[in-house]
């Protein structure tokens, strides 16, 4: 079942495997906040589109590479953040959610 609000994200945390009907999106981000950031990394690598730059720049915030997420960032038409990861990270599932 794909998330509705971001509270059912994250009550799927509780799961064991992601959803496989899930887009890769969604998945990027469920592997993230399960602390598996390389195979979040994986996925978000193989998007080429504004979202895959999103989570992209998002992930390489989080591993505190600024120089590679200010280029992510730029590529996904998006202004680096002052705002928490955990911020971002529901901004962007909800993105995903709402789209």
């Amino acid at each position: 079942m794909i998330p509705k609000t971001y509270l059912e994200f994250e009550k799927s945390l509780e799961f064991t495997n992601v959803p496989k009907d899930w887009s890769n999106g969604l998945k990027a981000a469920w592997y993230d906040a399960k602390g598996d950031w390389e195979a979040s990394h994986n996925i978000a690598q193989d998007m080429h589109n504004e979202l895959g730059s999103w989570l992209h720049a998002y992930l390489h915030r989080k591993e505190g590479d600024r120089f590679n997420a200010g280029y992510w960032y730029r590529l996904a038409n998006k202004e680096y953040p002052t705002i928490t990861l955990d911020e971002e990270l529901k901004i962007i599932v909800e993105s995903i959610i709402m789209s």
